[in-house]
């Protein structure tokens, strides 16, 4: 990559600003270039500096990270978000990702899993700790689950064919390994075809879903009770 990542680190504990950006600092082209204690003063750096990656954890005092994340994507939405927290309940989850952010990571993930996490940002893709991932998609299929409850079959029926994306096998493959937080490396070997093939998928399912990153498409895919048909 020939341009350098610039990132800004927002977190209330000093000590975890300065180790997370001991370990980003040894990547060539990865840096950091300042450091947030709260939400407010990453809302201001971001308008001053715009970084092209914003690591973002959520409980801080005064502005938190939800809000912060608010802020930030709705007036510099070139600017990649990525939560990164002790904590990882299920509210939390739902308005993080809701709020924009590109992807969540707990903060004892494995320091390669932050960088990729950080490259895939910038590249404006989206990057899921497996558990969250799960828990997204819970949450989602527990809302499908409530809201069509009183739906009659025939009625559901003739809603899903109005919106049907027309996705093929292969894409619903596809899209089910994504709702399981797979890379695309992961989804090429499980399904045995190449990596450019599977971008290419993703790409056509983006497109059908009316969607711009991996999280969004899992999350209008259950909206939609795509995965669940999948199983």
């Amino acid at each position: 990559m020939s341009q350098v990542i610039k990132v800004l680190i927002t977190d209330d504990h000093p000590i975890v600003r300065r180790g997370l950006g001991s370990i980003i600092d040894l990547e060539d082209d990865i840096e950091v270039i300042g450091e947030a204690e709260n939400g407010e003063s990453a809302v201001d750096f971001a308008r001053e500096n715009q970084p092209d990656v914003i690591l973002m954890d959520l409980r801080m005092p005064g502005i938190g990270g939800v809000e912060a994340i608010k802020r930030i994507n709705a007036e510099l939405p070139d600017i990649q978000l990525i939560i990164l927290t002790t904590f990882a309940d299920d509210e939390d989850i739902y308005n993080g990702i809701a709020a924009g952010a590109r992807g969540f990571l707990l903060k004892d993930a494995p320091p390669d899993r932050l960088i990729e996490a950080i490259r895939a940002a910038y590249r404006g893709e989206s990057l899921l700790n497996p558990t969250v991932a799960a828990r997204i998609l819970d949450h989602f299929s527990n809302m499908v689950e409530q809201s069509t409850v009183q739906v009659e079959p025939e009625t559901k029926s003739k809603q899903r064919g109005a919106d049907d994306p027309k996705l093929t096998p292969r894409e619903l493959e596809v899209l089910r390994l994504l709702g399981r937080g797979a890379r695309n490396k992961d989804i090429a070997k499980e399904l045995h075809i190449v990596e450019r093939t599977v971008k290419i998928h993703v790409g056509n399912i983006l497109g059908k879903l009316n969607v711009t990153n991996r999280t969004e498409a899992v999350t209008q895919a259950m909206k939609m009770g795509l995965l669940g048909e999948t199983d």
